[in-house]
């Protein structure tokens, strides 16, 4: 059931990150948007548990998770433009 809730959460932190960070180079499409999320999220939890907010079992929730579907998209943005 937890892989279930990743991607739901995946989904709509991606959802969410593309409202916020719009841009024609951007990933588009259902199955992106939830790899975006669900890679934002990964990226929420490492840094997260590198900086001492969340715990073994904590996971980085639906901010946390925007939070870093945004840096996802930054980067793949900044690759984008240079090939």
């Amino acid at each position: 059931m937890g892989i279930i809730w990743t991607i739901i959460i995946g989904f709509v932190a991606g959802l969410i990150a593309r409202a916020l960070f719009p841009g024609n180079r951007e990933p588009s499409g259902f199955v992106l948007t939830t790899i975006l999320g669900i890679v934002g999220a990964l990226v929420a939890n490492f840094l997260g548990r590198a900086m001492g907010w969340y715990g073994p079992g904590d996971g980085a929730g639906i901010i946390g998770s925007v939070v870093g579907a945004i840096i996802v998209l930054a980067a793949w943005s900044a690759i984008a433009r240079r090939a």
